[in-house]
This record gives structure tokens, sequence and C-alpha cells, in this order.
């Protein structure tokens, strides 16, 4: 029987000392959950859902100290160790990973700009997330150390996640061989970006593709997987993607420097908007032995969802680069606070709207607030 969110929040350590403990640990971060789904920003928001709701959140909570107050709210969520968090957050991911089976999950970085503390010279938290686009769920999330960048962070990230069985799509930072490695140790497979920094290799796809597979001619391409096209409509723009794929590769020198290492591709994307046409080509390379270019093309599309589905959505609709919480355990406990959140929503199907509706019915009607929050574990 899955945990509840209660269950599991009530695992997190207690960072607390003394006798002098008023609010249950589990409580005042359920009522932040449940806030956060009603766009609360801050933790005077937090305390004055809490107090608008108090006779509602006693039908389910003790409440044994009453409402949290706003300095409640600031103290706990700047003490718990995020990594607690993190690990509660992976459990309620384990209540729904059968559904990602076979999923293209997205590995990208966002920065939350208001966190930036220039009083100390510290810069803004900048977390690394995954995504499995098709089910519109965060898997999970790692803040990035205050002195480090994305390429440390992603293979501690992946090895917190279930990955078996699914292909894993990272922008061209991430593409490193140890990233690589711990993709396939996993048990997924990768479609890793390849620019410039890592020229040499970029050169070498670039140049075979161009000579040796984009000469051929189509129909024996697609006649065997290794060419796909989609074209896209959307206000008076025409997008036409083009996807070449070989796994022809004994010759490429850094074969054997990238782990299980299957094949190589390019996607050519044409741009027409009006009588203005733009043509850009990107290049990657592929674990899955026998994936066709359709595959890999929807794969390489389906990674700007995380871009689209997950960050538009924490920058417009829950405005997180407005969150102005600049303690570093605070932001990050309130971001992953905020991907818990969104998840919750996302899984909900009885009703028809944006997220933005969603989370407004969220404030409005506390039957449709409790629903959302028991979602998960009703799976």
């Amino acid at each position: 029987m899955p945990k509840s969110l209660l269950d599991l929040f009530s695992e997190i350590p207690e960072p607390r000392k003394g006798n002098g403990i008023r609010h249950k640990l589990e409580e005042v971060l359920v009522i932040a959950v449940l806030a956060t789904l009603c766009d609360c920003q801050t933790y005077v928001d937090m305390e004055s859902f809490a107090e608008a709701r108090e006779e509602w959140l006693r039908s389910f909570l003790e409440l044994p100290g009453g409402c949290p107050s706003h300095d409640t709210f600031g103290d706990i969520l700047s003490a718990i160790d995020p990594k607690y968090v993190q690990k509660a957050f992976q459990q309620w991911v384990e209540a729904v990973r059968h559904r990602i089976a076979g999923e293209v999950i997205a590995i990208d970085g966002k920065t939350i700009r208001g966190s930036k503390d220039v009083a100390n010279g510290k810069r803004p938290l900048h977390v690394v997330s995954a995504w499995a686009n098709e089910n519109q769920l965060v898997l999970g999330q790692l803040a990035v150390e205050e002195k480090s960048n994305e390429i440390t962070a992603i293979p501690e990230l992946l090895q917190l996640l279930y990955l078996k069985g699914c292909i894993v799509t990272i922008d061209a930072m991430g593409t490193q061989k140890e990233i690589a490695t711990t993709i396939i140790e996993q048990g997924a497979d990768y479609v890793l970006q390849v620019k410039d920094n890592q020229k040499t290799l970029r050169e070498d796809v670039d140049l075979y593709l161009e000579q040796e597979v984009m000469k051929q001619p189509k129909s024996e391409l697609k006649a065997n997987g290794q060419w796909a096209q989609t074209r896209e409509k959307n206000h008076g723009r025409i997008e036409t993607r083009t996807c070449y794929v070989t796994e022809n590769i004994d010759w490429l020198p850094a074969k054997a420097d990238w782990k299980s290492l299957a094949g190589i591709g390019a996607i050519v994307s044409e741009r027409l908007i009006g009588e203005q046409e733009t043509i850009e080509t990107s290049y990657f390379i592929y674990s899955k032995k026998g994936a066709t270019a359709q595959e890999l093309l929807h794969a390489r599309r389906s990674h700007w969802g995380i871009e689209n589905k997950l960050h538009w959505v924490l920058d417009t609709v829950m405005r997180e680069d407005d969150n102005r919480v600049r303690d570093r355990r605070g932001a990050e406990n309130l971001s992953k606070l905020r991907h818990l959140a969104l998840n919750l929503v996302k899984q909900d199907t009885s009703k028809k709207g944006s997220m933005r509706i969603k989370l407004k019915m969220c404030a409005w009607n506390p039957d449709y607030l409790l629903h959302i929050l028991q979602l998960p574990f009703a799976d």
C-alpha cells in the first residue's frame, strides 16, 4: 500500500532541538505543499493560507500548536537537509514508477533567479531536473553545488532515478563520457546532443553524415529506418525537421570512448516564417541499437518538453523566479515542494483546464484540493 504524503514527510528526521516544539514537522510540510498548490509564493502566504483554512485542515491534521507562523515555515524549510525531502519525493515517484517504463526522460537545469544573494556574494540556486515527457512527471531534482556545475550534478541525479528501459536525453553540456556510462549502468539508453564542447566528435559526425549518409536516396534511407521527417504548422510558422541516422560507426575514432555507443545522427530543422527561412543542423550520438530515425527524432523533440511543460510552468504559472528566499536550503526545499505540487496537479484527469486553472481550482475548492493531494496514492 503506497504511503500518504503525510507518512512520507513523517520519515524526515526532525532538525529542531529542545522541548518547545509546537508544530509537527510533517504537518508543516503538508500545509506548505497545499499552500503551494493554492498559488502561495511566500512563507507569509503559507501562514495566511493555514489561518484561512484552519478548520478544514483540522479535518485531517492534528495541528497541536495551532497554525504555523511564517517564521515556523521559514525555520523548518531552512533547517531540513534537502536530501531527506528528495528521499520522500523519490518514494512518491516509486508509487507511479510503472507509468514511465520506456519513456523519454529529459535532463536539464534551471536557475531560480530570485534566490541570488548579492549581499553575501552567492549565486542563485541552479537545479537539475529529470522530466518524464509522456506522463509529465518530475522524477527527481538536485541542486548544483555553489562552486560546481551541471556536469557534476547530472550523474548524481541519474543514480537516484529508476531508469530501466528508458531513453535519457541531455543537451550538449551533459554530453560527457561519465554521464553516458552512468545512464547505461542505470539500465537506460542515451541520446546526447553533440556541439563544440566535443568539437572533434562533432566535426567527425558532421563530415560523415554529410558525405556518406545525407547524399543517399531518401527512399532507401527511409526503408532502412535511417530517415524520418515531421512538419508542423503553427501561428503562421512552418517547421520541418528531418532526421538522419546511421549505425555504421566502426570508423569513428571516439567510438570506444562512449559506453555502448550504437550510432550517430543529425536533425536538420527548417523554419519558414512568411518568406524568411532559417536552417539549422544539430548532431547527436545514441546507444539504443536498432533505433530508427523516427524514434530518435521523437526522443530529441521530446527533450524540449522539459522547457515547455516544466520550466515554462514554473516560471510563468508558479512564478518561481519571483521567490526571494535566499537561504540555500530553504530555496532548494521550496523548489522540491513546487515540483511535487506540479506532479500532483499534472496527474489529475478529473477536470479539464490548464495548470493555471487547476491551481486556481485548488484555491477555490477545498474538496478538489484534497482530491489532488490524495491522487497518487490511490494509483
